[in-house]
């Protein structure tokens, strides 16, 4: 299966939410917050820099609840406000 390409929207989303979650990582370092959320140092330094714009579920539930944010904060950063509407 192919995976098409990410739309701007998309990594768009996907830098908003690692400025999101850099922001609430403050002064703890790096390899700290990915080794308590359970995931590699290079995995969150991606999503912080907005390399890796759609990370896995499970992977932003672990940082929510490390960092702590709540999931529906993420997602209101994620989405858009016309996807707010349609799901509204």
């Amino acid at each position: 299966m192919v995976r098409l390409p990410l739309t701007p929207e998309q990594l768009a989303a996907g830098k908003r939410l690692g400025q999101q979650l850099r922001q609430a990582r403050g002064d703890r370092t790096l390899a700290d917050v990915a080794e308590a959320a359970g995931i590699s140092p290079e995995t969150l330094r991606k999503i912080e820099t907005g390399r890796m714009a759609t990370p896995a579920f499970t992977t932003v539930a672990a940082l929510a609840r490390v960092l702590p944010l709540s999931l529906d904060g993420l997602a209101d950063t994620c989405l858009t406000r016309t996807e707010l509407q349609e799901t509204g």
